[in-house]
């Protein structure tokens, strides 16, 4: 079985960039998605954010290691989406990571928990002190089923032979024609 992540360009009116590579990395801890948005402060509620990757009253606020998140940097947990246009989808095999997730045990790669994955400029681009450039992925509560993000699980089970190629012949037909 082999599993690819898979995320669909969103069309917007801003500038993309062209010509670039995200990094697709696992989280090494959990953190906060949030709750939704404060509709008088405009902010989310309890989210996590570049600095802390959890803000709520009951449970503190927890900063990341680093600023931006804390991810595996190994090349069984991180990967690289290049785009050549800047509209093209994430097709990622990330098979080697989805493994630790499911086998713990015996599993050669080891295994790690699953926090989900964090994406992101290379921190080349990361560094840069102004971007003109957005890119943009349709999110899981987008309205358009099709087009959520999926880690989507491939295998071939078809059952193959050789039907398709087969000569004739015959023992009453000459030499010459068999």
């Amino acid at each position: 079985v082999s599993f690819y992540l898979r995320m669909f360009n969103a069309k917007h009116s801003r500038t993309t960039p062209k010509n670039f590579d995200l990094i697709v990395s696992a989280l090494t801890r959990s953190w906060n998605e949030g709750v939704g948005l404060d509709m008088e402060n405009y902010t989310d509620l309890d989210a996590a954010n570049w600095i802390n990757a959890e803000r709520s009253a009951s449970a503190g606020t927890h900063a990341w290691a680093a600023e931006g998140g804390d991810w595996y940097t190994d090349s069984s947990s991180s990967f690289t989406a290049s785009f050549t246009t800047g509209f093209e989808d994430i097709e990622l095999d990330i098979t080697p990571l989805v493994e630790q997730w499911i086998n713990s045990s015996g599993n050669v790669l080891g295994s790690k928990s699953n926090y989900g994955l964090m994406i992101k400029f290379p921190d080349s681009t990361e560094d840069a002190t102004v971007s003109y450039y957005t890119k943009l992925f349709f999110a899981r509560g987008t309205q358009f089923f099709f087009k959520k993000p999926v880690i989507e699980a491939r295998w071939d089970s078809s059952k193959k032979d050789d039907r398709g190629s087969f000569y004739y012949s015959s023992s009453l037909a000459p030499a010459a024609d068999n």
